[in-house]
């Protein structure tokens, strides 16, 4: 941790990938660890990632809010030590971005301003007829009774900005995501599994000596770290930054 601090402080252009395990510290639940949301049926009758794919959002719009809403939406969740070593991090203009593949703003909520949000934001919601937008709290409005948020204007249906199973992720932020990762002198990968791609595969652009990894559990791109540290992604964050 001490070598890693040291090559952090020696850097001027740090970027940040980070997973769900990046705000597990705030309370919001991963997909693949153990306590996972994908490990279990969540009490419906279709396994969540059938659930959150765009097939399903189409076919049954009903049953896909109210797993959204009660699953995928966690309102009262505050950014955790990680997110504001990372904010902190940016004020000193050494951070020069955060890609993630979380979709909770929780980044944005510490203070960070450059976040580049590969799968969307629960956030962002528009008509999918018209392109109006709409607040999260209308979608959640929506979803506890049990219907589907639909626009005021059109009555077409109120899809949230965020990257369904079946959908492709937006080329222009990935491209940018790709020129980031490869413009850094160091690159911060925690809280994720490195094995939902084509995000997983960003990483391989990284040019530097400076890798390091911060996850509990082994990945396929360890072997790519200058360090790996399989501790608490706010605490190790602190450390680096205080």
């Amino acid at each position: 941790m001490q070598q890693a601090k040291e090559a952090v402080a020696a850097s001027r252009r740090i970027v940040f990938f980070g997973g769900a395990g990046t705000s597990t510290e705030s309370g919001i639940p991963d997909f693949r660890s153990h306590n996972g949301l994908f490990r279990t049926q969540q009490g419906t009758e279709h396994p969540p990632e059938e659930m959150l794919s765009r097939d399903f959002f189409m076919a049954y719009p009903e049953e896909f809010y109210r797993f959204y809403v009660s699953h995928m939406i966690h309102k009262d969740a505050r950014p955790n030590a990680a997110h504001l070593a990372l904010a902190e991090l940016e004020r000193q203009g050494r951070l020069a971005a955060v890609v993630t593949q979380n979709i909770d703003g929780l980044h944005q909520l510490a203070g960070s301003r450059r976040v580049l949000e590969l799968h969307g934001s629960v956030h962002r919601n528009s008509c999918m007829v018209c392109g109006a937008r709409y607040s999260l709290g209308t979608v959640i409005q929506a979803g506890e009774a049990g219907i589907v948020p639909r626009c005021e204007t059109c009555k077409g249906i109120v899809k949230p900005d965020v990257v369904l199973y079946q959908e492709s992720l937006d080329h222009e932020l990935l491209d940018e995501a790709v020129r980031q990762i490869a413009e850094a002198d160091m690159l911060l990968v925690a809280g994720t599994s490195l094995s939902v791609y084509p995000a997983a595969g960003l990483i391989t652009h990284y040019r530097g000596d400076r890798l390091l990894l911060i996850n509990k559990s082994p990945t396929r791109y360890d072997s790519y770290a200058n360090w790996i540290i399989p501790d608490s992604i706010g605490k190790v964050m602190t450390f680096l930054v205080e």
